[in-house]
């Protein structure tokens, strides 16, 4: 029997001797719910009050009742969408490490009875404060009634040889997405731990946020170092989705791309210093027509980047649901150069403008222009340069994140936007300044 999350608080208070605290995703924090642990973050231990903790003692019930999947994943992470009846990602991680650790140190099994075993399928968040705990219940479950499998691995700020150490403790037949955060790795962490992950065959998402490698670096180490990462690249069998944040790419993708065995459908190449041919490479590639999203957030599209960035858009056009363009210093004479183009990604879902120098007349535009977009939803875009007082020309994207508005003037634009929409029949389309409040889609929900 396999139950997903909704349906879990009922079938395991009925089934199971796990309690329905647990079950049903309420967060069983000591302070607050919800909550994200940084390196100050105590670290949860098992004898912690306020945690529900799971006994798996053999009972007299048939067992063609009992449990025997329980399906944890897919519980919303920490963030302002965040429904307070469910657990954060975190929340899970915490609670069902500690039944882990529970059972394996104070399990009891009757003579003649053995406990039926259980697979947890969970998606685990750690970092420095969790991480001896959760290393702890992932040993535990080892030959344990209570079976980890990982879905989704987030790691955040760990230092290199905690991360491998998690990554050999994980079952490589459950693993989609490997989701390293704030790690600092560099070419040479990368280097060793890619392999670790290179094992995880059904892996389908590689998330290496802020890592921070110059693959431009001059160094002999450095060279061999990105060899070795774009040989154990090319291991991958099923990967849809690469984020590569902040790492220095430039000239660089088509050799990061042509190791790769099949297409990407998600690729997040945010800050990473593209140059022309990159985006030309990318555009020609087997990739760009299969891409549903693409992020460029923080890549310069003002000037030699422009036509390569059209051609691109032009062959991702039949199939991109999810743009990200965030501080691409794109003004009204880009953006309107872009739209043709930009209008023939008819699916587009959503688009992000947020911190490009756009004024209300650009902005006006692309509302008008993208009424053929019929799947669009949401844009977010930026405060129209025609709000700021004193602001210099061209704007940096420093200057646009924290110069001061003008409140009325900007009331004014919210208001002739709405009635744009109005007027076209397209009140359902959100168009907001709200970049924190609209969590990006995830590749597995597109």
């Amino acid at each position: 029997m396999a139950l997903p999350a909704a349906q879990l608080p009922a079938a395991v208070a009925g089934m199971c001797p796990l309690q329905s605290g647990l079950a049903a995703g309420a967060p069983q924090h000591r302070e607050h719910a919800g909550c994200d642990p940084g390196a100050d973050s105590p670290a949860p231990h098992p004898g912690d009050r306020g945690w529900h903790t799971a006994s798996l003692q053999p009972t007299r019930a048939p067992r063609k009742h009992a449990l025997r999947v329980l399906d944890m994943t897919g519980l919303l992470d920490d963030g302002v969408e965040q429904d307070p009846g469910t657990m954060s990602m975190w929340d899970c991680t915490a609670a069902v490490a500690r039944t882990c650790i529970a059972q394996q140190q104070g399990g009891t099994t009757e003579p003649g009875l053995a406990p039926v075993p259980v697979e947890v399928r969970v998606d685990l968040r750690v970092n420095r404060a969790s991480y001896a705990f959760l290393r702890e219940a992932l040993r535990s479950s080892v030959g344990s009634p209570l079976r980890l499998c990982c879905r989704d691995l987030r790691a955040e700020d760990l230092p290199m040889r905690n991360t491998v150490a998690l990554l050999q403790l994980l079952d490589a037949g459950c693993l989609r997405r490997v989701d390293l955060r704030f790690n600092n790795l560099g070419l040479r962490g990368l280097s060793v731990i890619i392999p670790h992950v290179a094992r995880f065959q059904h892996l389908a998402s590689l998330r290496l946020h802020y890592v921070h490698g110059d693959s431009r670096q001059p160094s002999v180490d450095g060279e061999d170092n990105f060899r070795y990462f774009l040989a154990q690249m090319g291991r991958f069998t099923c990967l849809r989705e690469l984020s590569m944040g902040s790492s220095l790419l430039s000239g660089r993708l088509d050799q990061l791309l042509s190791t790769l065995q099949s297409p990407l459908e998600s690729l997040e190449l945010a800050f990473c210093a593209l140059l022309p041919e990159d985006l030309r490479f990318l555009a020609q590639s087997p990739h760009a027509v299969r891409l549903k999203k693409l992020d460029l957030s923080g890549n310069d599209l003002s000037g030699s980047q422009l036509e390569p960035f059209q051609g691109l858009l032009q062959a991702a056009a039949a199939t991109l649901l999810h743009l990200e363009l965030t501080e691409c210093q794109l003004a009204d004479t880009q953006l309107l150069a872009t739209l043709p183009v930009l209008t023939r990604c008819t699916s587009l879902r959503y688009l992000g403008l947020y911190g490009n120098p756009l004024s209300m007349a650009g902005l006006k535009e692309l509302l008008r222009d993208s009424v053929v977009q019929a799947e669009l939803r949401t844009v977010v875009h930026p405060f129209p340069v025609d709000c700021y007082e004193g602001l210099p020309w061209p704007p940096p994207a420093s200057v646009l994140l924290e110069a001061s508005i003008n409140e009325e003037k900007f009331a004014r634009v919210e208001a002739e936007l709405h009635q744009l929409l109005l007027a076209s029949g397209r009140a359902h389309v959100l168009w907001t300044t709200d970049i924190y409040g609209r969590l990006a889609a995830d590749y597995f929900s597109l």
